[in-house]
């Protein structure tokens, strides 16, 4: 049975269990190994103050029970957070921050020797001295020790209150951080599991990568011959290598040497790119004054188109052919021009010697000379590039927007289809003026092409037989049916005339102009007469279509040009005994001594600006009227014979072309859009 204390030695033990358990609260944070010793040591203080309660009595028992209630509170919270799982890194200053707060600065309390059972706790010593011994009988003097014992007590009790309230806001906070810290660890136990789950897939793949490994061993025994047949080859590797090392090294002083050249050359790039801009800016100038140039040419050559005459006729004498007789000397003299030999002949003159008339003596009269002029005479001598060269820029105006309009008029057998169309295919030489004007409108359609002109050809031939107009283009069932064909206009109240069911072949070359010339002549009608074994009995009229446009300046123009070869103009013989050949040469020459006729009248009518024309007396007039008026460029070729016997029809041609060269139409007009 344990021996009865004395109150006032239990107040002592009571107040000496109220010491503090920890030391004051500090605001450093602990790491997480130093919070979880600090619950180590507080489980060690409280552990002998458990002991040392179980020998004290019931007043004891209530002040130890009394102080320790908040500590009891805590340290579970605090042991459990010891045992949980170790959080990542990051987690682990708000841990130490959250427990170092309560526990780093508490001062364990000095643990109490356990007390056997059946012994009495001795009263604990106060302000470490021992008090002087009182003699028993001084109770007086006890009782003051005891109350100035009992203040400092009552003190040090206030002391302890105001550290446990501070303890008890420390608490609050640890619990809110161990809140905290509880969320946190649910969601790091979520991350556990999903860790574990990756693990057991991991496994998985372990096995899976075992096996392959299993099956990689296998492969490596038989990759291990290759190793060694790789090593001999990397032994002939290496000595490439450095063979390749050597180069490299000679390559890289070249791509030094290039890289400075290159660099020279980008500074030169620079320099040309400034260059091409101001260049650019100087083509851009000169296309403006190109394409003024462009325009004042055509009006200097159209100028100069106009001086020589609207209306110009060329006098071409044929050579004489391998069969015919010589004419005599002087028969026909080429005078030279104003400027000497030099000077291209304008003039032809003809000696006419007529038996039937005489003298009174009765000897032969002399010989009549008859003397023309022309703008420009060829000699027998004369070739068809001499003859084309006087006529290029007349073509070129075509080109410009003005109608053209070339006539070959003589009799039969004079060459006329010879100029136009030219000799036996094959021979350059002999390349008549369709062939060439082609070649020429199409070399300087190229050129303009640079400074933005685009044009189209379009062409068509036809003949105009006993006034029926028929198409030499025809091919098929639709070939020798020229009744069918009319002249028309294009369209209401439009100038241009086109001809019904005829072809408009596009061309663009050299070589489909000479496949249409093939097929007009193998179409074209002719017939023997006595002038000549194959003689054209029609007028050929071959027509080109030419459109340009200037996209860039919205300029057009359009204009035809038309290339004749009239049929023979020899007159009719009154006593010619007239069989049924005979009289179909008749009626065509007929036909064509009217055409002509009417071809006559019509120039006549625009060189004295009369108010009537008679277009419509004829089918040529009719279908070259838009060439022939005010605004359109005409040249005549006069073709005639070298040979006396044809002297008659020789001079009635020459009268003739006399007449058109005496004719002056007013001035041309380009038709421009």
């Amino acid at each position: 049975m344990e021996p009865q204390r004395s109150p006032l030695l239990e107040v002592k033990g009571n107040l000496e269990l109220k010491r503090p358990l920890v030391k004051p609260p500090s605001r450093l944070p602990l790491s997480g190994s130093r919070c979880k010793r600090r619950f180590d040591q507080m489980e060690d203080v409280l552990e002998p103050e458990k002991k040392r309660t179980r020998g004290l009595g019931t007043v004891t028992k209530f002040a130890i029970s009394h102080h320790r209630a908040p500590v009891g509170t805590t340290v579970p919270q605090t042991q459990g957070q010891a045992a949980a799982p170790k959080v990542p890194k990051k987690t682990g200053p708000r841990c130490s921050t959250a427990v170092a707060s309560v526990l780093k600065n508490q001062k364990a309390a000095p643990a109490a020797p356990a007390q056997k059972p059946g012994t009495t706790a001795a009263p604990p010593k106060l302000g470490g001295k021992k008090p002087s011994k009182r003699p028993g009988w001084d109770l007086k003097g006890q009782l003051s020790d005891l109350n100035a014992e009992l203040k400092c007590y009552r003190e040090r009790t206030q002391t302890l209150d105001q550290e446990n309230q501070q303890l008890r806001d420390q608490l609050r906070e640890a619990q809110q951080q161990a809140t905290a810290l509880g969320a946190e660890r649910r969601t790091l136990e979520g991350e556990l599991a999903r860790v574990r789950a990756q693990a057991e897939q991991g496994q998985q793949e372990l096995g899976n990568l075992s096996a392959r490994v299993l099956e990689l061993e296998e492969r490596l025994g038989t990759q291990e011959g290759l190793v060694q047949e790789l090593q001999k080859e990397q032994l002939g590797l290496q000595a490439e290598r450095r063979e390749l090392t050597t180069r490299l090294e000679e390559q890289e002083r070249r791509l030094q040497t290039s890289e400075a050249a290159l660099s020279g050359s980008q500074a030169e790039v620079a320099s040309l790119r400034q260059e091409a801009a101001a260049q650019a800016t100087l083509l851009a100038e000169r296309g403006e004054r190109l394409h003024g140039l462009e325009m004042e040419r055509r009006r200097l050559h159209n100028q100069l188109q106009e001086l020589k005459g609207n209306i110009r006729v060329f006098c071409r004498v044929r050579p004489v052919l391998p069969g015919e007789p010589t004419p005599p000397p002087g028969f026909l003299l080429f005078p030279s021009g104003p400027a000497g030999p030099s000077d291209p002949p304008t003039h032809v003159s003809v000696l006419r010697c007529d038996e039937r008339r005489g003298t009174l003596s009765g000897a032969p009269a002399p010989p009549t000379r008859h003397d023309f002029s022309f703008d420009r005479v060829f000699p027998p001598g004369s070739g068809q590039d001499e003859v084309f060269e006087e006529i290029a820029m007349l073509v070129q105006s075509a080109l410009d927007g003005y109608p053209v309009c070339i006539f070959a008029y003589g009799q039969t057998g004079s060459g006329k289809t010879f100029t136009m169309e030219g000799g036996p295919a094959g021979d350059p030489q002999a390349e008549g003026l369709i062939p060439r004007a082609l070649r020429h409108l199409f070399s300087i359609a190229q050129e303009l092409s640079g400074q933005g002109w685009t044009y189209s050809f379009v062409a068509s031939y036809v003949e105009i037989y006993n006034e029926t107009v028929r198409d030499l283009l025809a091919t098929g069932t639709r070939k020798g049916q020229g009744g069918e064909c009319e002249i028309r206009r294009a369209g209401p109240g439009s100038e241009e005339l086109t001809v019904t069911n005829a072809r408009y072949v596009p061309v663009s070359c050299e070589k489909e102009v000479e496949t249409l010339l093939l097929l007009a002549r193998q179409n074209r009608a002719v017939a023997r007469t006595a002038q000549n074994e194959r003689s054209s009995r029609s007028h050929s009229v071959f027509q080109l279509q030419i459109s340009g446009e200037h996209a860039g300046r919205g300029v057009q123009c359009a204009a035809p040009l038309n290339l004749v070869d009239l049929a023979g103009s020899e007159r009719l013989d009154p006593g010619l005994a007239l069989g049924p050949g005979e009289r179909e040469r008749l009626r065509e020459t007929q036909a064509i001594n009217s055409s002509l006729s009417t071809l006559g009248l019509v120039i006549m009518a625009l060189s004295n600006k009369e108010s009537h024309v008679p277009y419509r007396n004829s089918k040529l007039t009719y279908l070259l009227q838009n060439s022939l008026g005010g605004s359109a460029k005409m040249l005549m070729f006069v073709n005639i014979s070298p040979l006396e016997e044809n002297v008659s029809e020789s001079l009635n041609s020459l009268r003739f072309a006399s007449k058109v060269n005496q004719c002056v139409i007013g001035t041309a007009q380009a038709n421009r859009k």
